[in-house]
């Protein structure tokens, strides 16, 4: 039975969407699983209601306008300066390796398939990316050793954009039928991509630069301006629009003096609204009959790719590279493909079926099944495979601090003198500017949006500390966490509202939920930064057999003295979260916010 109702539909898809990306999170699993299959379970299963009935000819724009912004979103965090750093396996494996796997599933899926050799090459065109949206989701689960877990992560960055560059290429090699004038064409798209991209990027740019735009326009303008170039470079070059939202977000992206924070946050509650409608969609739009079609010869296809074509081009691209056998075994089975894959595949099957290519329907569902069983299969395998392999990252020892305020900035040098890597968080961008001065590292944003779920680089990082002067941002950023660290890992600043009444527990949240209060809940951030403005230190004091922790109490009896943590001997960090219960031993060191008292400093 089909709904007749489109709002009804619409609607409907946004509650399954929501639902679907709810319990992605929850499981810890890229979202894109579960929206593919609550698309093909409402569509072809069910047979709920049908994309096309429902959007008519407005499916095909609608799909073309939500794939450019999505890909303007993930260009925006292409910075130049953190790909300066990116190894040269990642280099190799995003050129060399994506040559080697793309004519190695050409080849098979021309011969096991029997695809056309146009199709069987724009399909490798296809699945050779995979995307930051799966990988980051897949890395906090399994949790390989750093180098592993940062070429994973960047080549889902980079390869994007340019496994779209490529599909473009071989789509106007197909429809014009012509290796010649296929090359004319990509040289044109080249020009208009690049040449618009830049100017229209550039152009942005100084609008936001020179505050020509208030700045609650300014996301809605950016969007506006991105529907524009897209359009008006595909009229001009057609498929050249890509190129140009890429290039242009590209270019904002690495432009000096403008603050893209409200953008990005903009973007990213629009991109979660259109992939979640969209892949709800293009998966409904699938007829079972099409999987059918595929056989025995589409499961030998996926095999061929996962063991053959991934790792012959993972050892190929890092012959001259330092990784060793273990490591190259591990990013050989690891490469889910993402949103990318999904959104383009379907886009241009419509396009190609509109110049008569009909062996195009099985473009979407065989991409489908690609997607769905790489996520699946790695997702379920790829953290026993670390194990087994022993390149899973050693249990993690390093610090995320939900703000770098003064406090945030003097706790996180604390904590880095122990050989802690330490990464602070925090929107306000004068904060992040001095926490890198101090030579730390820092994440401009808000570390709880969707932007930092995929670039929040949290590899090494075993314990979450909130600092910030908002009680109730420090409460809901630990939930955030706690799930991912445990609630013993998790600790956050809040000074609770003591009550003599026996029934104020029902008032408090429980540990599970928001980790553990610093301090017992009993000092506040204002306190420590008044402590700090007063001349405070933080101190690190080595106990021993002759000076115990009741000595270092009675040798500070007089001054104003907040322990924050202390160093085991076993080099274990332990924050004071219960402070009738902190009580290091001799051999630890003791780091404490401590302030003379004013008799002690006028007798100095």
């Amino acid at each position: 039975m089909q709904i007749g109702n489109e709002a009804l539909v619409l609607a409907a898809v946004g509650v399954v969407g929501l639902g679907c990306q709810w319990l992605a999170w929850r499981l810890r699993l890229p979202a894109i699983l579960f929206l593919l299959l609550a698309g093909i379970v409402l569509g072809p299963i069910l047979q709920l209601f049908d994309p096309d009935a429902v959007l008519g000819n407005l499916l095909f724009p609608l799909v073309s306008l939500a794939v450019a912004v999505i890909l303007f979103e993930g260009s925006l965090t292409l910075n130049f300066k953190q790909i300066k750093a990116v190894s040269g396996s990642v280099w190799s494996i995003v050129s060399i390796g994506a040559l080697v796997s793309w004519l190695l599933t050409s080849a098979a899926t021309h011969y096991l398939l029997g695809f056309e050799w146009q199709l069987a090459i724009l399909f490798a065109s296809l699945t050779v990316v995979t995307g930051p949206t799966v990988i980051v989701p897949l890395l906090r689960t399994v949790r390989p050793n750093a180098k592993l877990a940062n070429i994973l992560r960047w080549e889902g960055i980079l390869i994007d954009p340019i496994g779209a560059l490529f599909v473009v290429m071989v789509y106007e090699f197909i429809v014009s039928h012509s290796a010649v004038n296929s090359v004319e064409v990509f040289i044109t798209l080249i020009a208009v991509g690049v040449g618009f991209g830049i100017a229209s990027g550039a152009a942005v740019a100084t609008a936001l630069r020179r505050a020509w735009l208030p700045e609650y326009l300014q996301p809605f303008a950016v969007l506006m301006i991105v529907l524009g170039v897209f359009a008006i470079s595909n009229h001009i070059e057609s498929e050249a629009g890509l190129l140009t939202v890429t290039v242009m977000g590209m270019w904002l992206a690495n432009a000096k003096g403008i603050n893209l924070q409200q953008i990005l946050h903009f973007k990213e509650h629009l991109t979660i609204l259109l992939i979640t409608g969209l892949f709800i969609f293009l998966a409904a739009r699938i007829h079972l009959d099409d999987f059918a079609a595929l056989g025995v010869a589409s499961v030998l296809l996926f095999v061929f790719m996962q063991l053959v074509s991934r790792p012959v081009s993972i050892f190929l691209s890092t012959m001259r590279s330092g990784l060793s056998l273990r490591e190259k075994l591990f990013l050989s089975w690891v490469a889910p493909r993402g949103i990318v894959a999904a959104s383009i595949s379907s886009l241009f099957a419509i396009k190609l079926m509109e110049y008569g290519i009909s062996e195009a329907v099985l473009l979407v569902p065989l991409t489908f099944m690609v997607i769905i069983g790489t996520v699946v299969l790695q997702s379920a395998t790829a953290r026993p495979m670390a194990l087994a392999l022993d390149v899973a990252e050693a249990k993690p020892r390093g610090f995320l601090l939900i703000g770098a305020n003064r406090v945030a900035q003097e706790i996180g040098q604390a904590l880095a003198r122990y050989d802690r890597r330490v990464l602070l968080t925090d929107s306000n961008w004068d904060y992040i500017s001095q926490v890198r001065m101090q030579g730390m590292e820092g994440y401009y944003g808000n570390p709880i949006s969707s932007h930092a779920e995929d670039n929040l680089n949290l590899i090494g990082i075993g314990q979450v500390v909130a600092l910030t002067s908002d009680q109730h941002f420090n409460m809901m950023a630990c939930m955030q966490f706690v799930t991912d660290f445990g609630e013993d890992k998790v600790h956050c600043l809040q000074k609770t509202i003591r009550s003599e009444k026996p029934s104020s527990e029902k008032h408090t949240v429980s540990a599970q939920y928001h980790g553990q209060l610093l301090m017992g809940g009993n000092v506040s951030y204002s306190q420590l930064a008044s402590l700090l403005s007063q001349g405070a230190e933080i101190r690190h004091t080595k106990l021993s057999d002759s000076f115990s922790y009741a000595d270092y109490l009675e040798f500070h009896k007089h001054n104003f003295v907040q322990p924050l943590f202390y160093v085991a001997d076993n080099d274990q960090i332990h924050f004071c979260d219960d402070p009738e219960h902190f009580l290091p031993a001799n051999g630890c060191t003791v780091i404490a916010l401590i302030r003379e008292s004013d008799t002690i400093r006028d007798q100095d």
